[in-house]
């Protein structure tokens, strides 16, 4: 089924790159694996998947632990400041920077490895109060100050979009995010490059990419439905 499923979300990718005018080199695709079980993740890698995204730490520290080495591992959750310490150095990129706090938090442990950790600022395009990230105001200001921190890189932008029917619904927070992905490009803020813009999820990833999504998260699309109920 992952094989099948695989073969499916790269194709729509690649349709979508061609209608948008994009290479399909361009799009980097994270299999979400949150709530599946290790084997999920080796079936998904006999495929040739090597970028995965976890939610929550534990679970993405525990994984590390059993898988190999050359797997990149994205943080994708909520990132609570007491837990940065755990995945430093584990993760290829964490995409919930959403606080000074935090990057300040990811910067002592970064410091500490004498590691320049690469992040994602998490906006909140759609101002839902459910979700986690800053309102587009607070973007570029968050951000100047965040790019004065030594031992944190800034690749880019992150949002999670209102969960959808209809994905052309989201169409509007996506380009709002490479608009404002674009906005801070032209600030030439050092330390701060805008090459990654992490947006679109199974639902909606296709519209995400013709917006000009670099990295999406796929979970329910390549492993099938979540089982919550085998979640510690």
């Amino acid at each position: 089924m992952i094989k099948e499923n695989l073969n499916e979300v790269k194709e729509k990718i690649k349709r979508a790159c061609e209608r948008a005018g994009r290479s399909y080199d361009d799009v980097t695709l994270i299999a979400v694996s949150k709530t599946k079980p290790v084997e999920a993740v080796r079936e998904a890698m006999e495929w040739g998947m090597m970028e995965f995204g976890e939610n929550k730490v534990q679970e993405l520290t525990f994984k590390y632990e059993q898988l190999p080495k050359s797997i990149h591992w994205h943080l994708i959750g909520h990132l609570q400041r007491n837990k940065v310490k755990y995945i430093i150095g584990k993760t290829s990129l964490i995409h919930s920077v959403d606080s000074y706090r935090l990057a300040e938090e990811i910067h002592k442990e970064g410091q500490k490895h004498s590691l320049q950790v690469p992040v994602l600022i998490q906006v909140n395009a759609a101002n839902e109060e459910s979700k986690f990230g800053i309102s587009m105001e607070e973007c570029i200001p968050l951000i100047e100050k965040t790019a004065k921190l030594e031992y944190v890189s800034i690749k880019g932008l992150m949002t999670i979009a209102p969960f959808v029917e209809n994905p052309e619904d989201n169409r509007q927070y996506f380009k709002q995010l490479k608009q404002l992905s674009v906005d801070i490009k032209t600030k030439n803020i050092d330390n701060v490059s805008m090459d990654f813009l992490s947006m679109g999820m199974t639902g909606d990833y296709e519209v995400a990419v013709e917006e000009g999504a670099t990295h999406i998260r796929v979970g329910t699309g390549i492993f099938g439905e979540r089982d919550y109920s085998q979640m510690n």
